[in-house]
């Protein structure tokens, strides 16, 4: 067996920093390395042979002496596309390598009554975002409104959704596309796009607010995952408000059913706080919406101890109407209150976001180790070229 030399993993640091943040110049490139000149040009020709690297265009300084090349990544390396699989709106977001833009797509969530049914739907999506995409199709990551177990296996998904439950989608995606499929929960993808965005964040909890409440956290910028599907369902808690769960007021179904049974007369969940309301019945909605905002982030610091607690999701708004109170209520009752954020989410495509950045990170991780393991592979083979 050949071991992979250190000619091989130069090479594959290189590839790691054009993926990441291409395109560069050469300088830029030994710079973000710390190799050699040498090294780096030596590796920038293997990869540009493999068809891993093209010249971009010239940068712009002006001065004396020859101006550098930017190194780029070709589209025929391939793409990737991240999907938002939720209950009301499905958002595909496909991009190269590199994590640009190649075309999104966001539409109404078609009802499904058959899983297959709804495979063949969403490879039809992908494959309308994805049709000035070249190269090869290299990884499909899905969010969905439930907890995920080995990025295969769906649990508590949200009601309109429970023909997903289990494997079945997963498998059924994998059936019809020629690259690997992965699912996970649309409260991870969003967290993930935020630890992208913000190398920063080391403890994070982050509740999704929409059609069902949904839970991810990170340990020193890590995702948290659970053994058993019970991790995340944090749903299921009380409340604080009678008998009624954090899922009941956290969730754009729950919460319209418990406003209706008040009284209120919404058609949509957004009339709470888009429409004037002056009754009681709509402040006292909004103070059980406090209280089980409070009861949440109460449990998460008290057992996660987060820096940060993230809001996402269709009640995204409504949170930031009771945030001050939230967080006059936390400082009488926590000796250390984490910082609550909600930011700008856009439903459907923030999610999908997010599961690119999980699709970049797979396949940088299979094409460094394609890199390591070609000198041996191309010894077997008789091939000139590592197969990637």
């Amino acid at each position: 067996m050949t071991n992979p030399t250190s000619r091989d993993y130069n090479k594959a640091s290189v590839l790691d920093v054009v993926l990441s943040h291409a395109p560069l110049t050469r300088n830029q490139l030994i710079e973000l390395t710390g190799l050699s000149k040498a090294t780096v040009s030596r590796a920038v020709e293997e990869l540009r042979a493999d068809g891993f690297v093209v010249d971009g265009g010239v940068d712009e300084i002006t001065g004396r002496g020859r101006r550098s090349t930017y190194l780029d990544l070709p589209g025929t390396t391939g793409h990737v596309a991240g999907v938002s699989f939720g209950a009301q709106t499905t958002g595909v977001l496909v991009t190269d390598l590199r994590g640009r833009e190649i075309q999104h797509v966001t539409v109404p969530t078609a009802d499904h009554q058959e899983v297959e049914d709804a495979a063949r739907w969403l490879v039809d999506l992908i494959a309308e975002a994805a049709r000035s995409a070249q190269g090869p199709l290299r990884q499909i990551v899905a969010a969905v409104p439930g907890r995920v177990r080995g990025g295969t296996e769906i649990f508590g998904p949200a009601e309109s959704m429970k023909i997903f439950a289990g494997p079945g989608l997963q498998q059924a995606v994998e059936n019809l596309v020629e690259a690997p499929v992965l699912l996970d929960s649309d409260a991870n993808a969003s967290l993930l796009g935020i630890l992208t965005n913000d190398a920063t964040i080391r403890n994070a909890a982050l509740f999704s607010v929409s059609t069902i409440l949904n839970f991810a956290s990170c340990t020193d910028h890590e995702l948290a995952r659970g053994s058993t599907p019970t991790f995340g369902d944090i749903g299921v808690l009380s409340s604080g408000v009678g008998d009624e769960s954090l899922d009941d007021l956290l969730s754009t179904r729950g919460l319209l059913r418990f406003a209706r049974k008040r009284g209120l007369d919404l058609e949509r969940i957004e009339d709470l706080w888009l429409q004037p309301h002056t009754e009681a019945p709509h402040a006292e909605v909004l103070q059980a919406f406090t209280t089980a905002i409070v009861t949440a982030v109460s449990v998460v610091a008290v057992t996660l101890d987060p820096e940060s607690v993230y809001f996402v999701g269709r009640l995204r708004p409504l949170v930031d109407v009771v945030l001050p109170q939230v967080r006059g209520r936390l400082d009488q009752s926590l000796p250390a209150v984490p910082e609550i954020r909600t930011g700008p989410h856009q439903i459907g495509l923030s999610t999908a976001q997010g599961a690119v950045y999980a699709c970049l990170t797979i396949v940088q991780e299979r094409l460094r180790d394609a890199v390591l393991g070609a000198r041996q592979q191309n010894r077997l083979s008789q091939k000139s070229a590592p197969a990637f």
